[in-house]
């Protein structure tokens, strides 16, 4: 299922290489990635949003790399983040246009960005095609590269079969391109993403990057779709493991995402990229024991089939995460990204920062109603070993 909250190219690392990565433990430290690189002349940078999840991991290795940033936002999530912060402006307004179903929206107000010039600007925070015109229409001729965050959700197969997608697999469509009805189940979000791709790339021709991540994951995240597991692993004892442990699993670190944006725009790089893991194959069951193996000892996997989950209405990277059925997992080829810069750091560091996050960090928000309880998987497990006959 797509939803907007609601993203291997070298044989020869083996299972082994990254099983090695949990016996590492702590001592484990990032992947050199593109900020490890030669330091370049700063650049002025503008960021359509900027205080939530993705934003700040760009703010940050931006801010590392002696880049400078404007944050156009309404002022509305963490407006404190970055107050009074060194390298770092913020002026406010409003992207969204007023919805006819929503009388009580307020104006869309772009004047903060009027006369002014940027080397780049990264659009996170865009959904709809007309909102994207909009912005480009104010930009246009003050900026050097557009770099948009869209989505793998702008393929048509994505999550509906198992079908592999690269960079030119067919894209997602709807009636009416400049709809604000994403649909009940979201049904229409891919489509939009991929009209404000388009959107973007028309208004900078060659100087457009569209950067399509699957599942975004790390500390902070604010849907909890992957730290379902970190605090999963946590709990420790018998867990519900979901699938095929041979089914690939692909997601990013949301810093390794940043700081390869970051270098994205110190290169002037464009065009469509796949941003999503690994540099190499990682199962489900090489995932959940590098967890096991990082956090907890005591876990003890049972496997439980696609088909049982199904019939059981777990819904993938909803009521459990990292979770896709072999039939509907088709993965994203990521080798354009791996060759113009992209990095990934061991899963265990993500798994133990998460964990972290999740401990001392996340607080006392309310887990998503739909994720597995810790009831709910012990009734799962009794009806599995009752159906197996155990």
């Amino acid at each position: 299922m797509r939803t907007p909250m609601p993203n291997r190219s070298d044989p020869t690392v083996s299972r082994r290489s990254f099983l090695a990565s949990a016996a590492a433990g702590a001592a484990l430290c990032a992947v050199p990635g593109p900020a490890a690189a030669p330091r370049p002349a700063g650049k002025h940078i503008l960021v359509l949003g900027g205080t939530s999840f993705l934003g700040p991991a760009i703010v940050d290795a931006g801010l590392a790399r002696g880049h400078r940033f404007t944050l156009f936002n309404r002022g509305k999530t963490n407006p404190g983040l970055y107050a009074g912060k060194d390298g770092v402006e913020q002026i406010q307004g409003q992207r969204r246009r007023p919805r006819p179903d929503r009388p009580k929206d307020p104006a869309q107000d772009l004047k903060a960005l009027e006369g002014r010039r940027w080397d780049a600007v990264v659009d996170t925070s865009a959904y709809f095609t007309g909102e994207v015109e909009d912005v480009c229409k104010v930009l246009a001729g003050n900026v050097g590269q557009y770099v948009f965050i869209s989505s793998l959700s702008v393929y048509r197969t994505l999550e509906v079969d198992n079908t592999p997608v690269d960079e030119q697999s067919p894209l997602c469509a709807c009636e009416d391109k400049y709809t604000h009805d994403m649909g009940k189940s979201y049904e229409r979000y891919g489509a939009l993403k991929r009209y404000c791709e388009e959107a973007a790339a028309a208004a900078f021709p060659d100087h457009a990057t569209l950067v399509r991540p699957g599942y975004i994951v790390g500390p902070g995240d604010p849907t909890d779709r992957f730290t379902y597991w970190p605090q999963r692993f946590l709990r420790g004892g018998e867990c519900l493991a979901p699938g095929d442990p041979d089914n690939e699993l692909q997601f990013v670190d949301v810093r390794d995402l940043g700081a390869w944006i970051v270098h994205l725009i110190e290169r002037g790089i464009t065009g469509p990229f796949n941003a999503v893991g690994f540099d190499g194959r990682i199962s489900t069951a090489e995932f959940l024991h590098t967890g096991k193996g990082t956090l907890n000892h005591t876990l003890d996997y049972t496997w439980v089939d696609d088909a049982f989950l199904a019939a059981n209405q777990v819904e993938p990277w909803g009521t459990i995460g990292c979770w896709t059925p072999t039939a509907k997992n088709g993965r994203a080829d990521n080798r354009r990204a791996l060759a113009n810069g992209a990095t990934f750091r061991p899963i265990a560091e993500t798994i133990r920062d998460t964990a972290a996050w999740v401990q001392h960090g996340r607080g006392d928000k309310p887990w998503p109603e739909i994720m597995l309880t810790a009831a709910r998987e012990r009734e799962l497990l009794a009806l599995w070993k009752q159906r197996a006959g155990r």
